[in-house]
């Protein structure tokens, strides 16, 4: 929510009743690469196998909430685990937001 609609909801609403909503759980995922393949070749797979995605190395992942793309990052190691760092945040499918 752009902080002049949350300042307007908040007039309207109380802010107790936005406050609440910002507890509200979503669901991130972050997506590195997609492949189609045939039922006999799922069929195939086995330990070890590589499944080929549709991205280079290197090239942006995308970030969903709750199954919505909602921006673009680049991989990173955090204390060996896995991160984003968000390059773009995209609203109503246009970017509207870059950081490289």
């Amino acid at each position: 929510m752009a902080e002049k609609e949350k300042d307007h909801y908040e007039k309207r609403h109380g802010e107790s009743e936005i406050g609440a909503a910002y507890d509200i759980p979503v669901r991130v995922s972050t997506v590195i690469g997609k492949s189609q393949i045939q039922v006999s070749q799922l069929m195939r797979l086995t330990r070890g196998a590589v499944l080929e995605l549709d991205r280079k190395v290197g090239e942006p992942v995308d970030i969903y909430v709750n199954n919505r793309l909602v921006a673009r990052g680049e991989l990173v190691v955090v204390d060996d685990r896995l991160g984003v760092t968000i390059t773009e945040v995209i609203k109503s499918g246009m970017v509207v937001e870059t950081h490289h």
